[in-house]
């Protein structure tokens, strides 16, 4: 009986500790992370990059030994980019340039394919505000929407609590003829609490 007792008290033990390293090993928990990249647009008047950042956090909960799917909120700044002309390809008169940021809110997965590198996805509601020009008449409008993002990244963990990725994000953001969407190529750090 007394052996018995000792059994099952190391399988709960086993049982405890088995989710607590999963969730250690796969991305799980709390997070926080940094990215900063190139951001390209390249629609109607605007053709060009800039340097762009997002900061996000959230949880992530395990669902397998390998995998780790959350929720996270973030905000991002896009960048600026100048608005070209439609005959020539020269920035215009006006120097202003386009804006673009906004709060996130989705889903994300951080998928390990080995024991320290792994592939991330991402997608979700992007309420952006922008501002910028639709035709060669300079009339700059400042203009807000909720629409969509979504990415993709690989990366390395480093640590159960650092990581490093290279992700690729697409913001959509259009609205009565302007189409500000930015890609964003870019390095992110992560750290779990």
């Amino acid at each position: 009986m007394k052996k018995t007792l000792i059994a099952l008290a190391l399988v709960a033990a086993g049982a405890v500790a088995a989710p607590a390293f999963a969730q250690e090993a796969n991305g799980a928990g709390w997070f926080a992370n940094g990215s900063v990249g190139r951001t390209s647009v390249n629609k109607d008047r605007y053709d060009g990059h800039d340097t762009g950042y997002q900061l996000n956090g959230g949880y992530r909960w395990t669902v397998s030994p390998w995998a780790a799917i959350g929720v996270e909120a973030g905000y991002n700044d896009l960048g600026n980019i100048h608005a070209k002309n439609f005959f020539n390809g020269n920035r215009v008169v006006d120097r202003r340039k386009s804006e673009l940021h906004g709060w996130t809110a989705g889903v994300n997965g951080h998928f390990n394919i080995d024991q320290n590198w792994y592939i991330s996805g991402r997608a979700g509601v992007y309420g952006w505000k922008g501002h910028g020009t639709e035709s060669d008449d300079f009339d700059r409008r400042n203009i807000d929407k909720t629409s969509w993002y979504a990415g993709a990244g690989v990366g390395y963990d480093f640590s159960k609590n650092w990581s490093l990725g290279v992700n690729f994000d697409h913001y959509d953001a259009k609205k009565d003829g302007l189409d500000l969407s930015t890609n964003m190529t870019s390095v992110t750090a992560e750290y779990r609490f």
